[in-house]
């Protein structure tokens, strides 16, 4: 039987999103990949020197508490070391995920995967868009989710075509409002992308 006949390696990818099986897209293409490993590095780094947690890429099944969600999150970071104590699955809420959009699951990022982030307690939500280079991060106040900013690497072009009151409003470093002393420089996220 030929290989293509029968396939060893493939396991199919699925989430439950208000508890109901949703197959995932195909594996991402490499600027997402990219930005993925980099967020990585960048949050295990930090909490790697300050043991202060742990940080997961896509393929962590997470549990959420409200029993209808289990989700892979493209990064998520947990501060709690005892979450990962009852055994090979994580049942808990992490304390910051990001999804990075892909064509065919952005509308579930914005829409129902956000509600369900927010709903469970997810302290801090990004969404990064890996064309447009920007970072939408979202911090949970009083139960709700409200847009800190919307971070974007410009170009030097782009920078000097824009007003001087725009300029001045450009950020181009964000706080992780998790961590007492992590801010992450825009233009890190898209290395190489």
């Amino acid at each position: 039987m030929s290989s293509a006949a029968y396939n060893l390696d493939y396991v199919e990818r699925y989430e439950i999103i208000e508890g109901v099986k949703s197959i995932m897209s195909p594996s991402p293409n490499w600027e997402h990949g990219a930005v993925d490993i980099n967020l990585v590095i960048l949050f295990g780094n930090y909490c790697r020197k300050n043991n202060c947690g742990m940080v997961f890429g896509d393929n962590m099944d997470i549990h959420l508490p409200d029993e209808k969600n289990v989700l892979k999150p493209d990064v998520s970071v947990f501060l709690d070391f005892n979450i990962f104590k009852h055994g090979k699955n994580v049942h808990g809420v992490p304390d910051l995920v990001v999804e990075i959009l892909s064509p065919s699951t952005a509308k579930k990022d914005f829409s129902v995967k956000k509600d369900a982030y927010e709903r469970n307690g997810v302290k801090e939500y990004w969404i990064v868009n890996h064309v447009d280079k920007t970072v939408q991060v979202y911090h949970l106040i009083d139960g709700k989710y409200e847009l800190d900013h919307v971070y974007h690497v410009y170009t030097s072009d782009e920078l000097s075509q824009l007003e001087d009151d725009e300029r001045a409003e450009v950020k181009n470093e964000i706080k992780v409002t998790i961590f007492d002393d992590l801010m992450v420089d825009v233009a890190d996220i898209f290395y190489c992308v």
